[in-house]
């Protein structure tokens, strides 16, 4: 039998409420068997947590968020890491680095890598990173100095924001690495320079979790004043999320229809999308909650009419990859529309289990409203198929056991 060894995983922030996925993945592997330590490279900013962060036991360890916050201890990372074996490699990889990223966060990894390895965690002789931007950058150069090999998780801003140069030599250097969407395995796999060590892994759900809605959405059809349909939507206000355009397109429904539309979530433009609802005179039909915890929002799904996330590519290149809340609200018999970009189609197909539609048109996403809203036989429908594909496809348990298998594949060969 495989010996398991301790994981020390690097998380850009724990706990964070954006993160059910890690949340739920860390969660998967203890109970898997696995000892985990949590590296985070910041503290949490979120005035509220998931159940599932609760059920963790895994220990967390703060790097210095900002390197000039605790400069005796980066200074006496460097010393202590300047006498590891690895250090003069790691000190090269860097300077290459710099050369081409001359910023502070380039300053920040290497020097948190340095205060990682210091403070080592003991028994620690593996080292996971979720995401290949700044997290994986701590990893390698922490690999680099301590000789502790490296594997990685890639999901989506930290694929697409990346320069290929940056990905193509992490690649080369870690063991193995997984995403959870095919546009993102894709452009992994073709800067993996002919390694076979990419893998496509689906975050999925636990289902225990978001257990079947016995209860029933109603069929409401916007004819009544008094009996709005509800849309809900579940998302940081952040550019890659699309919420100006689902308020655009919300604007745009005739006057005739009777709706509400339901915002969960925080995030830089929160304001910003307050005053264009205000703009589009649709301010009086929205309720703005901010972040939830998770049993919070599984209530909002059960009690909505339908769920809407109007996703987009940045101008640089930022996008989701498959977001995990239409994982959630599919689960839920809670019919989705969204747009046709990243991974999103590997879960919606239009017109089979939802509704999907290009992005950066509020025209064709209010038509796919529009028709939501009239129809509750057509939500019930696509609800219903939703369901049986979350169930059937994307039980979270599944990936943990590729993740299981991948670990102890390495550790059997070393």
């Amino acid at each position: 039998m495989t010996s398991r060894k301790k994981i020390a995983v690097i998380l850009k922030g724990y706990p964070r409420l954006s993160e059910t996925f890690i949340a739920q993945e860390l969660l998967g592997l203890e109970r898997a068997g696995f000892d985990l330590t949590l590296i985070s490279m910041r503290h949490p900013t979120d005035t509220k947590r998931h159940p599932v962060h609760d059920e963790i036991r895994a220990p967390v360890h703060y790097l210095p968020e900002y390197l000039y916050q605790e400069p005796l201890r980066v200074i006496r990372g460097l010393v202590k890491s300047a006498r590891l074996p690895g250090f003069k490699a790691a000190f090269r990889a860097f300077l290459k680095d710099l050369r081409r990223d001359l910023t502070p966060n380039r300053f920040r990894r290497f020097g948190q890598a340095a205060v990682l390895c210091a403070e080592w965690p003991a028994g620690v002789d593996w080292l996971h990173a979720h995401f290949i931007h700044t997290p994986a950058s701590v990893a390698r150069y922490t690999s680099l100095i301590n000789g502790i090999p490296w594997t990685c998780s890639a999901h989506a801003k930290d694929i697409w924001t990346s320069p290929d140069w940056e990905l193509e030599g992490k690649l080369s250097h870690t063991r193995w690495t997984v995403t959870c969407n095919q546009t993102g395995f894709d452009r992994l796999r073709g800067l993996a320079n002919g390694k076979n060590h990419v893998h496509l892994s689906y975050h999925g759900l636990d289902l225990d979790r978001f257990g079947r809605f016995l209860g029933e959405h109603s069929m409401r059809d916007g004819s009544d004043p008094d009996a709005p349909v509800t849309v809900v939507s579940v998302g940081r206000a952040v550019d890659k999320k699309g919420y100006d355009v689902l308020l655009k397109a919300l604007s745009l429904l005739p006057a005739d229809l009777s709706w509400r539309f339901v915002h969960i979530g925080g995030g830089p433009n929160l304001a910003a999308m307050k005053q264009l609802a205000e703009t589009l005179g649709i301010a009086g039909r929205i309720t703005w909650n901010g972040a939830l915890d998770q049993q919070e929002v599984l209530d909002h799904y059960r009690r909505s009419d339908l769920f809407a996330l109007a996703c987009r590519i940045t101008p640089d290149g930022d996008r989701d990859g498959l977001p995990n809340v239409l994982v959630e609200a599919s689960s839920q018999r809670l019919v989705c529309v969204s747009t046709n970009i990243s991974g999103i189609p590997e879960l919606l197909q239009d017109g089979e289990n939802g509704l999907v539609v290009p992005p950066e048109d509020p025209k064709a996403l209010a038509a796919a409203l529009e028709r939501l809203i009239r129809d509750p036989a057509l939500r019930k429908r696509l609800g219903e198929a939703a369901e049986q594909r979350v169930r059937a496809e994307f039980d979270h348990h599944t990936s943990i056991r590729q993740l299981k298998t991948l670990f102890e594949t390495e550790w059997q060969a070393a």
